[in-house]
């Protein structure tokens, strides 16, 4: 506490603000969704130095969001849960209430189809940065995004709906190709990164591990091929089909540093799929390249990607957001790899042998929280977010896994 404290009055003192230049155009007022998220704070921090105005809306579990400090942010309100009944009439109170002319959502996996849900609603009043609700579903779903790639040419892994653990256990395969692991198709913060390869060593053992799973047709999973190779994870914000904003990084399970990487088959594949279908929104895959040098999407994850980070120093992320690029913007040439400091610290503390790799990560990047011209949010995220969702979570009696600073929260068993 002490030494952000000092950091963050050095940076008030001395770091200066950022100069309000005038858009291209009309100054807009920019909503912005996921306010606990790294990501919606680089949004912000981009819109306003665009000289836009910035709203930023976060549910109220996630009030004391330190991103709610930045300069970067005009207002800041409190909506319902996505799933509330009330969270489509909550937004479209924003929207009047601060005369919005865009809104971008920054969403949780749980927000992806409620806020494709309420676009509807909202685009009578601004202008919607989503693709509609049976999009999402259908890039939401493994199993149906493989028949849609599929069916557009595109190169994907064999993958099988699963219903119930005993489909699993019946599953053949000795006349398929494994092997393979079981994903859930609904956001599961858990048991996402259960990586079992099946079948195991003998049928029982195959079984008892599916029987493991909430399998249900509820509740349904995918068998997917577990594809050998390099993995990579994908930012895309896409106006009809356009790609305007491109990213791509190698990745792991739990990814919480971020390089770009120049991977034009890739990108290639990527625009195979937005450009026939002339998508809006933002579209994020996790691809694994064979070493034959052939692109497989493992999954899509229809929202913004943690990797929007690295455009930290971009001047024209937010005129590639509205769409007026020919070509998608990549991260400038100067922008360092982004990292999370106390992500960096945690790993330290478990591997005190592994210094000169976190050394290394701090020495050649930058925090994609910290801006010395912005850095409250830096000491708000560490010393009220987390600690008040810790409070919470304390009084509450609830379980968690892990603290993931990136997305500001506390990950939960069937949490968000």
């Amino acid at each position: 506490m002490p030494a952000n404290l000092a950091l963050t009055s050095l940076a008030l003192l001395l770091g200066g603000r950022d100069p309000q230049p005038s858009p291209e155009g009309e100054r807009l007022t920019i909503l912005i969704s996921g306010g606990k998220m790294t990501k919606a704070l680089t949004l912000a921090r981009a819109f306003h130095r665009a000289g836009h105005r910035v709203v930023l809306v976060e549910q109220e579990k996630y009030r004391w969001t330190g991103h709610r400090f930045s300069r970067c942010v005009d207002v800041f309100r409190t909506v319902p849960r996505p799933q509330d009944p009330g969270y489509a009439e909550a937004l479209l109170d924003v929207v009047r209430q601060e005369s919005v002319d865009v809104y971008v959502p920054v969403c949780s996996p749980v927000a992806s189809y409620h806020d494709a849900a309420a676009a509807p609603l909202l685009e009578a009043h601004c202008r919607v940065i989503h693709a509609d609700a049976e999009t999402i579903k259908t890039l939401d779903d493994k199993e149906a995004l493989a028949a849609l790639a599929a069916g557009l040419g595109l190169s994907v892994p064999d993958a099988h709906r699963m219903t119930s653990p005993e489909q699993v256990a019946a599953f053949d395969f000795a006349s398929a190709d494994p092997p393979y692991v079981l994903k859930s198709i609904a956001y599961d913060p858990v048991n996402r990164l259960d990586l079992t390869p099946l079948p195991r060593p003998t049928p029982e053992a195959t079984a008892a591990f599916a029987r493991s799973k909430p399998i249900t047709a509820e509740t349904p999973w995918v068998m997917q091929h577990l594809v050998e190779g390099v993995e990579y994870c994908t930012h895309s914000t896409v106006v009809e089909g356009r790609i305007q904003v491109w990213a791509c990084c190698p990745s792991s399970a739990f990814q919480v540093n971020y390089a770009m990487v120049d991977k034009p088959e890739i990108l290639a594949w990527v625009r195979g799929l937005v450009e026939p279908l002339g998508l809006t929104g933002q579209i994020s895959f996790d691809v694994m390249q064979t070493p034959d040098g052939r692109v497989l999407p493992i999954e899509c994850n229809p929202r913004t990607h943690s990797a929007i980070t690295m455009f930290y120093d971009h001047p024209d992320l937010a005129e590639a957001y509205l769409g007026r690029r020919e070509e998608p913007v990549v991260p400038t040439v100067a922008s360092r790899p982004t990292y999370w400091a106390y992500h960096e610290a945690w790993r330290l503390l478990r591997a005190p042998g592994s210094w000169r790799e976190r050394w290394r990560t701090v020495r050649e990047g930058v925090d994609a929280v910290f801006d010395p011209r912005d850095p409250l949010p830096f000491l708000m995220l560490h010393h009220l977010q987390i600690p008040a969702l810790l409070l919470q979570n304390l009084v509450a009696g609830r379980d968690w896994v892990k603290i993931d600073f990136n997305i500001g929260k506390l990950v939960e068993p069937a949490g968000d």
